[in-house]
Formats: structure tokens, sequence, C-alpha cells
């Protein structure tokens, strides 16, 4: 099921739904090809050499706060022509810009510290996984279920996220 919304990614990439004006022989160049290879790359669970000069962009993207940083890796994934061609392909690029990068083991453990009872006190991961890692990971047109951190143990007792193991 999910690998048919990837081959959908796919084709409404290529093809650019509802551009006819676009011959076979020209293809997307610069920063559109980068945005358009990264929304196929960030929906997938694997990540080919192919990959790299389009993450590598993305997440070379950074500005002085976090909610611009966002903003503006969200506008360079709408630089992809089919990024708007439905709701489904927005959400899509909403969900990528808010979850890519951000729901792996060592940023989970890093951003869910909970203090308790102060500087004295003492701390624990929480178990929760936040709303943009759900939204990334269960949006139908990704298949990075697989990618996401699992929570291991209970909080109070050590817990922690660990990346899940690599399938085969």
């Amino acid at each position: 099921m999910k690998l048919s919304s990837i081959t959908q990614i796919a084709v409404a990439i290529i093809g650019i739904s509802g551009a006819p004006a676009i011959q076979a022989q020209q293809v997307l160049t610069g920063d559109t090809r980068l945005a358009c290879e990264a929304i196929l790359c960030l929906s997938s669970g694997s990540r080919p050499s192919e990959c790299s000069p389009s993450i590598r962009r993305y997440f070379n993207i950074h500005k002085r706060k976090w909610k611009d940083t966002l903003k503006a890796r969200t506008n360079f994934l709408k630089l992809c022509p089919a990024s708007n061609t439905d709701s489904n392909m927005n959400s899509l690029v909403g969900a990528i810009a808010s979850g890519a990068g951000r729901c792996d083991a060592a940023y989970l453990n890093a951003t869910n510290t909970v203090w308790n009872g102060g500087d004295n006190g003492t701390s624990y991961i929480d178990n929760t996984l936040p709303s943009y890692c759900a939204a990334y990971a269960n949006h139908s047109y990704t298949d990075v279920q697989s990618t996401v951190a699992v929570y291991v143990g209970s909080p109070q007792k050590g817990g922690f996220w660990a990346n899940p193991p690599p399938s085969n």
C-alpha cells in the first residue's frame, strides 16, 4: 500500500501532472530538480547515493530561528512543480519539512527529556512520539515507518528511544 504511494509521488513528479507544455526532452534542473528529488528521497525509508545532493541541499537550509528554518525548507520543497498538485502532496511537503531528520533516536532522546524537581531533581526521556513524527511516519505518501525511532523500556526506569534495526 505504501509502496504504491511512493510510485504515485514519482509519477506526479516525473509527469508533473497537468503540465503538457513540458516535453520529454526537458528535464528539471537546479533547485527545482533537487526539491523534487528531496521529496522522493525523504518519502522513502531508503536513501540511495543518488539522493545525496538533494538531501544535502535540503538539510543545509538553516535560519536563525527554527520556525524560519522550517519555513525555508518548506519553500524549498515547494519549488517542485508536483508539490501542490493535490492536497496529499501539499500535506506531504509539510510532513517532510516538520518530521524529516527529527524522528531518529539521537534527536528524540535529546529533545524529549523531562526534568522533575528543579536543579537537583531527576530526568527521564518521555515515551510520547511527537506529533510531527507521527504525521511524517503515517502519511499516506511516505514509507518511512521502518526508520522512525522506537521507545525501549519505561520512562521512569531509564527508557530511551532507539533506532529500529536495519531491514534486509
